[in-house]
């Protein structure tokens, strides 16, 4: 049975939703999944409980995203500085990733891409990622980049060393390769490449950083800043985050 305080909440939702402006709404949207440990911290709980209880707060994320027609998401699910954790923390969390990727796989309704320095991880955990995304190809609805493994200045640094190793296998000398050299030329070798740049990026838990989260394709983005945790993130929490981004007037550098 709802209570008074569910009826307020679904038509302060509603009202939301209603008076978003669709024209001025975000195509990519990024996200920083912050807060799962202090998340369980708070209430007594495992690491590994905190990061289920994120886990599961995924699948509802990209339902309201498929509302909002929000073309792509990328989720920010385990950085390159999170691999030094212990071991006992880390690979559950591993699993817990896995296992997540696996659903949205297997739920054939999200392109899932894994973007990320895959030979970072564990062999067995790479496999199994890209494995759950190849089965995805083939599907027409909203991409999903899932950054596994990820951090902003490797994947610049990855970004160079393919446009390297390409310039080589066409038979052209750094002289020449520095002379013609784009930003368009870097951009076509990111994790992203192909993707329009995210438009908002939304960071939980109060956290006020980037933390090397997109740093060459935020350039122009918005950000939105929440204070709840990620488990904790709610409907109302995502459009109050869309209505932030279209009442502001982009300006895209200046």
């Amino acid at each position: 049975m709802q209570t008074p305080r569910d009826l307020v909440y679904r038509a302060y939702t509603s009202s939301l939703r209603r008076h978003l402006p669709t024209e001025r709404l975000p195509r990519h949207i990024g996200v920083m999944l912050d807060g799962n440990r202090r998340w369980a911290r708070e209430r007594g709980a495992a690491s590994a409980d905190g990061h289920r209880a994120g886990a599961d707060n995924i699948v509802p994320f990209l339902g309201w995203c498929e509302e909002a027609e929000v073309e792509v998401v990328t989720l920010w699910l385990l950085s390159t500085d999170n691999l030094n954790r212990p071991a006992a923390e880390l690979e559950p969390l591993l699993k817990i990733i896995e296992d997540v990727v696996t659903t949205l796989a297997d739920a054939q309704r999200w392109q899932v891409r894994v973007v990320g320095a895959l030979d970072l991880l564990p062999e067995a955990t790479a496999q199994r990622l890209t494995d759950a995304a190849a089965r995805t190809v083939e599907v027409d609805g909203l991409v999903v980049n899932v950054a596994i493994g990820y951090g902003g200045r490797r994947e610049i640094a990855d970004a160079v060393r393919s446009m390297l190793k390409d310039a080589a296998a066409q038979g052209r000398s750094l002289e020449e390769l520095a002379e013609s050299l784009t930003v368009e030329d870097i951009g076509s070798h990111l994790y992203t490449k192909g993707q329009p740049d995210p438009d908002l990026v939304i960071r939980t838990s109060g956290e006020q950083r980037l933390g090397g989260f997109l740093l060459w394709q935020s350039t122009h983005s918005e950000f939105y800043f929440c204070e709840a945790y990620w488990p904790d993130f709610r409907k109302v929490d995502f459009l109050r985050a869309l209505r932030a981004y279209a009442e502001r007037e982009r300006r895209f550098g200046t």
